[in-house]
């Protein structure tokens, strides 16, 4: 069994909200492996329970708010007896990465992120997986300098934002399934790798395709007899000759 938990809030007014970003992936992902699955009140959640690369996995949206997180998943890893270094993985989304950007780590702080630090405070300890979705502004994240950071995480994405947005989604969806099918590290290295593009491949300039040829030209009839008559019988001082080389091969 794997524990895959979304951080968020519930009600309708923090749809889309960046605060939101851990239901964001547990929809897509239960709407992926289990589609028309109605979710049951569980552990102070909305749960559903699918197979995932052949994997039982229960997906978890607490609806408690966000600073009771700790509540949802402390019952759960409780009552099914899991290992939270290797059968719990939490989706949260961090002001300090850009937008769009993904995260898996195997444990650590909490980043001053209420549910992370509920959820270490209800089971004890930090050395559980969690993937971030980055929420910030800019290149390297962070919020507007004239917005508190509670009213920033609780603001609905623009437009354009949520269409950069959906593909990190896809992403986390992508990566819990790793997770569950081949673990953290293979997670994570999947996750965390950057994105660079291939290198386009660099033709040769006509130009130097046509000297080439002109260079490689076997030189026939009477331009062969002037050069041949032209050619030196010694090779010049500091020089190789030519014939001495060829009666040593």
């Amino acid at each position: 069994m794997k524990l895959i938990v979304g951080l968020g809030n519930p009600g309708t007014q923090y749809t889309k909200t960046r605060h939101n970003a851990g239901y964001l992936v547990v929809d897509r992902l239960a709407a992926k492996h289990a589609p028309g699955e109605t979710p049951r009140a569980r552990f102070n959640a909305a749960a559903v329970e699918c197979q995932v690369g052949g994997e039982r996995c229960l997906l978890l949206k607490p609806t408690t708010f966000m600073n009771r997180s700790g509540q949802c998943v402390g019952e759960a890893v409780g009552f099914y007896k899991l290992s939270p270094a290797s059968d719990l993985l939490v989706i949260t989304d961090d002001i300090y990465l850009p937008l769009g950007a993904l995260r898996m780590r195997p444990a650590g702080g909490t980043g001053g992120h209420n549910g992370l630090s509920d959820i270490q405070r209800a089971l004890g300890r930090e050395d559980y997986p969690r993937l971030r979705l980055g929420v910030g502004v800019g290149e390297s994240g962070g919020k507007p300098e004239f917005m508190d950071q509670a009213d920033f995480v609780l603001s609905r994405l623009s437009d354009d934002e949520w269409a950069a947005f959906g593909g990190a989604i896809d992403k986390g969806v992508k990566a819990c399934e790793t997770f569950v099918s081949k673990g953290i590290d293979a997670a994570m290295n999947s996750c965390n790798a950057p994105e660079t593009p291939a290198r386009p491949k660099r033709d040769r300039p006509a130009a130097n395709n046509a000297e080439n040829q002109a260079e490689n030209k076997p030189v026939k009839g009477t331009e062969a007899k002037r050069l041949s008559s032209n050619s030196p019988t010694e090779a010049p001082k500091g020089g190789i000759d030519p014939g001495a080389r060829r009666s040593e091969s």
